[in-house]
């Protein structure tokens, strides 16, 4: 057998048994400490509430693969800690995010009425074309609510950011803002307002696209809604498995 016969079937046996993702995408959780960040995030990644969560210290990583469509994405998820003395060090950990998930809780006024300065905080330091998510978590506890969806509603349209509650308790619509803020970012890449080229983009080619590119180093895909598009991209790769992005 010729060695490009054994190259071949090696590699799709390690198709089979790897989920090779076509893009990173940098996310980070923001909010008022208490809001809950750490227990929906926790709920999105193990599938599970987190309980006696304690209050973050600094920023904590965790990850998380999913599928749109045809594309697979690593969402690379950074929890960072709502209070006050650790905002210079959370801050770092904003530069260059594709995505933000901005929470509340809806039986705190307080911790909404301050999302105008954690968005204005995420919008100076992530990506020129951040996308947000705002999420009213605690939504199990309606008899205890402080902010009202509509007016919470009101305050995102205001500001340009997607809008939902959730509940880490449940796990209601916990999923949602997760996958709202990827479809988001995945239709300005096919629109090309995003180039996951550029320095700072919160995006980078996975190893799935790598082993899609063909000898002059170029990738074509296809449209989110199914079709296909003409065209292709060039691609500028991470070391493959260092797991960096941007």
């Amino acid at each position: 057998m010729a060695i490009s016969d054994y190259d071949a079937d090696a590699t799709e046996l390690l198709e089979t048994y790897v989920v090779w993702p076509d893009f990173l995408m940098k996310y980070i959780v923001i909010g008022e400490a208490g809001a809950g960040k750490s227990c929906l995030l926790h709920h999105f990644t193990h599938n599970s509430f987190k309980e006696h969560a304690q209050h973050t210290i600094g920023v904590e990583f965790s990850s998380r693969t999913v599928k749109l469509g045809e594309k697979r994405i690593k969402l690379q998820l950074w929890d960072t800690a709502g209070q006050e003395r650790f905002r210079s060090v959370t801050r770092s950990y904003y530069r260059g995010a594709a995505g933000a998930i901005l929470v509340y809780d809806i039986t705190n006024r307080a911790s909404f009425l301050n999302l105008s300065r954690w968005l204005a905080d995420a919008r100076a330091l992530g990506s020129p074309n951040l996308v947000v998510v705002l999420v009213g978590n605690k939504s199990d506890r309606e008899d205890d609510r402080q902010v009202e969806w509509a007016e919470a509603s009101k305050w995102a349209a205001e500001n340009d950011v997607h809008f939902l509650e959730a509940s880490s308790l449940s796990g209601d619509n916990v999923e949602a803002p997760f996958l709202l803020c990827a479809r988001s970012i995945l239709l300005s890449i096919e629109s090309g307002a995003l180039d996951p080229e550029k320095a700072g983009s919160g995006v980078s080619y996975g190893d799935r696209a790598l082993r899609r590119v063909n000898s002059s180093s170029r990738l074509s895909f296809g449209s989110l809604s199914g079709g296909r598009r003409k065209g292709s991209v060039r691609l500028k790769l991470p070391f493959p498995g260092s797991g960096r992005c941007c």
